[in-house]
């Protein structure tokens, strides 16, 4: 008896500093962002610039406009399109927002959200916008959010990278059933598990289309669905699909190590190039890995030589700008270095054939005084040996 008291009061003691840091971050909870889509008509002569987004989404439908699509999950995809309005007041690397109605001059807001009536309209849609756009920017550019997001915030984050990175590709926007709230981890968990299917149906949507390729990005546990989603289409033998990908990138990926090898081990050939944003001062993904009970996440930089060995290029931003879990989208420096000179581009897709590394002589100087890493994959390191590829910098070095 005395030794189970014992052993309950360490368990106690040691679920104490989570309670704690649950208590904190629900207490940190400010409101969150709304569209503004049910704010009364406005002036918008304020505003920056208009990103017409593609929408597609496992979130359920709202019966009103605000929000246009609620925390409940959905099992049949639900597609959209919308207007998202960049404030006149913008700051590179912010996602200004309001909880009330939002002003746009001041605040991220959207407009004109019309629902699309299936997947056929939808791809009719989407190659009408590939149509509009010279051959040069007829990708199709895949955005999905992290846990903790509400449609806004995920919207909005992904219309802030689409223009402070310049990316001149046609933007669709996948939304998945997260709670939007701090306490909701394991809630969040299981809709991103949920969201695989129509998120793989999305991809497969974008194959079918008139695009040259597809770039997909996903941020925090978006980029567990994104693995799913690929190993979803690689046991159901989509081979066609994947030579249509350009491109993934994962930042700060909230995946447990074992689980992304035993995802890529389900996918014959990974997309390439492949790459993961990482950062040692993660601390959300810190907090990831103490609620999980298990070990560092892929996306907290304790497991590169994994990665290399899997053919995943690494981009460490331990050092820029604070490595914080949203440092990719946010930080002033990987913007002005990757938002320039196409090297954003440069580094997600096989643009550039000449150059492994995907960075451009122009950028280097910037990328020299930028305190980050890249890693290569084993791949072209072997090749780098046998001189038959060029080195990429790392952090002004060749990473090897």
């Amino acid at each position: 008896m005395v030794g189970a008291v014992s052993r309950m009061k360490k368990t106690a003691i040691r679920l104490v500093p989570l309670i704690l840091l649950a208590a904190l971050l629900q207490g940190c909870a400010g409101p969150r962002a709304v569209t503004g889509l049910a704010s009364p008509t406005q002036s918008d002569a304020r505003y920056l610039s208009t990103i017409p987004f593609l929408v597609a989404t496992t979130r359920a439908a709202s019966a009103t406009p605000e929000p246009p699509y609620s925390r409940d999950r959905s099992l049949a995809l639900n597609f959209s399109q919308v207007n998202v309005l960049v404030p006149a007041a913008h700051r590179p690397g912010s996602v200004e927002t309001s909880s009330d109605i939002p002003d746009p001059a001041r605040h991220f807001s959207a407009r004109n959200l019309t629902p699309i009536a299936d997947s056929k309209s939808f791809l009719s849609l989407l190659n009408a916008r590939l149509a509009e756009r010279p051959p040069s920017q007829r990708e199709i550019f895949i955005f999905v959010h992290g846990y903790n997001n509400n449609f806004a915030e995920g919207l909005f984050r992904n219309a802030q990278i689409v223009h402070d990175y310049n990316i001149s590709s046609v933007p669709l926007h996948f939304s998945w059933a997260s709670a939007a709230s701090f306490s909701g981890y394991l809630f969040d968990r299981d809709s991103a598990l949920l969201a695989r299917n129509g998120l793989a149906e999305t991809i497969e949507i974008a194959a079918r289309s008139n695009a040259s390729g597809i770039v997909i990005v996903g941020h925090s546990m978006g980029s567990y669905v994104v693995m799913e989603a690929l190993r979803t289409l690689a046991l159901r033998g989509e081979s066609r699909i994947f030579p249509r990908i350009r491109g993934v990138m994962l930042a700060a990926p909230d995946i447990d190590p074992d689980v992304f090898s035993s995802q890529v081990d389900d996918i014959p050939v990974l997309p390439q190039p492949f790459t993961v944003i990482v950062s040692r001062r993660d601390r959300a993904l810190n907090i990831s890995r103490r609620l999980t009970g298990g070990g560092h996440r892929i996306g907290s930089g304790f497991n590169i030589p994994l990665l290399q060995k899997k053919n995943v290029q690494v981009i460490d931003i331990s050092d820029v700008d604070g490595g914080g879990h949203s440092g990719f989208a946010s930080s002033g420096t990987l913007i002005k270095l990757l938002g320039s000179d196409r090297l954003l581009r440069r580094l997600m897709t096989d643009e550039d054939a000449t150059a492994n590394g995907k960075v451009a002589e122009a950028g280097q100087a910037v990328f020299e005084n930028a305190a980050l890493a890249i890693h290569l994959p084993v791949r072209i390191l072997e090749g780098l040996s046998t001189g038959q590829s060029r080195p990429v910098l790392d952090g002004g070095n060749v990473s090897r």
